[in-house]
């Protein structure tokens, strides 16, 4: 059977969870997310989590054992060395998980949400290629609403990803989500069944 696998990225706080959530609970499809996969990479008793812990001491852990996000999020976007070591050691077990994944699924359309699908090169992992978009202004006061975090800090996050104008013109397909909720849906219904007419061969 032929898969077609939707590979759904974006920016940061651009509505890509929006997109999905309307995907699974409109149409049914099955949804992959690479946020859940690399939550587990790190969780309690992890290699991967001992491995932070020996880079950055104990105090990275929170006093159940389980990593301070918060704390990592710091150390990482104000140091981009210390964000490709933690990239190089989760991107593959996320990257595993999502070829066990997509090989147990009897879906003849999967959909895979990966926030760094191009920085991340998974880009391979799927036919087509949609990228959530909105405004730049937009992005930044969404995510210092969602997030609570201060300009700096927000800009700090949006910099430390590929421009979302390179990742829409890399894109089969663009949602524009600068406006409302229900242009972006609209959007969605549209796309939904119109399939990339050259897709890309998966490759795993």
């Amino acid at each position: 059977m032929t898969k077609r696998i939707i590979g759904l990225t974006g920016g940061i706080a651009t509505g890509k969870t929006t997109v999905a959530n309307y995907l699974a609970n409109v149409y049914d499809l099955p949804i992959l997310d690479a946020d859940i996969y690399a939550r587990d990479a790190v969780s309690i008793g992890s290699p991967i989590l001992d491995a932070i812990a020996q880079r950055y001491g104990q105090e990275i852990l929170l006093p159940d054992g389980s990593l301070n996000r918060s704390q990592l999020g710091e150390i990482i976007f104000s140091h981009p060395a210390e964000r490709q070591w933690i990239d190089s050691i989760i991107h593959p077990y996320v990257r595993d998980r999502f070829l066990k994944a997509i090989a147990e699924s009897s879906a003849s359309t999967i959909v895979l949400v990966i926030p760094l699908l191009f920085e991340a090169q998974m880009t391979n992992l799927v036919t087509e290629i949609w990228v959530v978009f909105c405004s730049e202004s937009a992005q930044l006061q969404r995510l210092i609403e969602r997030n609570q975090l201060t300009p700096e800090q927000a800009k700090a996050r949006i910099n430390s990803q590929l421009s979302l104008a390179e990742k829409a013109s890399r894109a089969d397909v663009v949602l524009d989500n600068s406006g409302n909720l229900a242009d972006l849906l609209k959007q969605v219904d549209l796309v939904k069944n119109k399939a990339v007419s050259s897709p890309t061969p998966y490759t795993p």
